[in-house]
């Protein structure tokens, strides 16, 4: 059966270099599904991989989109599942990456068939947020999905959307609707997690966000303020910087808040990773050898 060998763990722990190595080894190509690094125009702000990175190995839904574009899970995980078919043509192995937990789950289990967003339902919930913020949209799903909230981004608009206008629609929980995998896939997947003790994470997670406003985060954010309300920028190291143009924060205090939010998301990730069963675990520092020493066990070989 062809393999789809899984890379998963916290923002800013390695999944990238680990994906490559592997990819390198077997002489195969790796699907992103880091749903931030789709929008070509958030480079920086997303640590989409170099130049150099994405020469050295074939990358797929990687700076596919633009910040204007609608993108659902649905249509990423037609498109995903579309490409790993047709890799596996030719592969007998593929690398998938990313951090975005919901978007590794629709690729290796499958979504529930839920219905579409329902136009009247986002209206009510765009004027909840246009008028009163994000707050009580986070009220609303706490108060309807504690479990759910534990784990989404909830500094995400378009997340809190979707989550409650399901919620609205089918009378049941989020976590309920998407509980059951609904897909057989015809491929094995191998999920190898990469874990470091959490001050190390934090630690990481600090030095790449100031190496971020090296690279020319402040000017990529200043070049996006006309697409500010669009969906894809509701999201940590953006909206944050928005508060500083409108004089609201200083960039001090903006950075601050830029790292705590993504320390927060990397929380919310080891709550999600946790409850997952079937993922092996490799230590940050030794991440390549210990995985590829992981694969040969499973007789898995280039």
């Amino acid at each position: 059966m062809k393999k789809l060998i899984s890379i998963i763990g916290t923002t800013g722990i390695g999944k990238t270099k680990l994906a490559i190595g592997i990819a390198e080894h077997f002489s195969t190509e790796i699907i992103s599904c880091d749903s931030r690094q789709f929008f070509r125009e958030m480079k920086i702000g997303t640590a989409t991989p170099s130049d150099e990175e994405l020469a050295a190995v074939q990358h797929h839904f990687i700076g596919n989109l633009s910040v204007e574009d609608y993108y659902s899970i649905g249509q990423f995980e037609k498109d995903a599942i579309r490409k790993t078919e047709e890799l596996f043509r030719d592969q007998n192995v593929v690398v998938l990456v990313g951090g975005s937990m919901m978007y590794e789950k629709a690729v290796i289990e499958g979504l529930n068939d839920l219905p579409e967003a329902d136009v009247e339902n986002q209206r009510k919930l765009e004027k909840i947020f246009d008028e009163e913020g994000i707050e009580p949209l986070q009220k609303i799903l706490e108060d309807a999905d504690p479990e759910y909230f534990k784990t989404v981004d909830k500094d995400n608009p378009r997340r809190l959307f979707r989550a409650i206008d399901l919620i609205w629609q089918t009378g049941k929980s989020y976590t309920e609707n998407i509980s059951e995998q609904v897909k057989k896939r015809d491929f094995e997947v191998i999920r190898i997690g990469i874990t470091a003790p959490r001050e190390i994470i934090y630690e990481r997670i600090n030095r790449r966000v100031d190496k971020m406003v090296e690279e020319g985060l402040l000017e990529e954010a200043r070049s996006l303020l006309p697409f500010r309300n669009n969906v894809a920028l509701q999201t940590v190291g953006y909206s944050e910087l928005f508060k500083y143009f409108d004089g609201e924060w200083p960039l001090d205090f903006a950075m601050e808040e830029i790292k705590k939010n993504s320390r927060r998301f990397a929380k919310r990730q080891l709550t999600w990773y946790r409850k997952e069963e079937n993922i092996h675990w490799v230590n940050f520092e030794n991440s390549l050898e210990e995985s590829l020493s992981l694969l040969n066990r499973l007789n898995l070989k280039p």
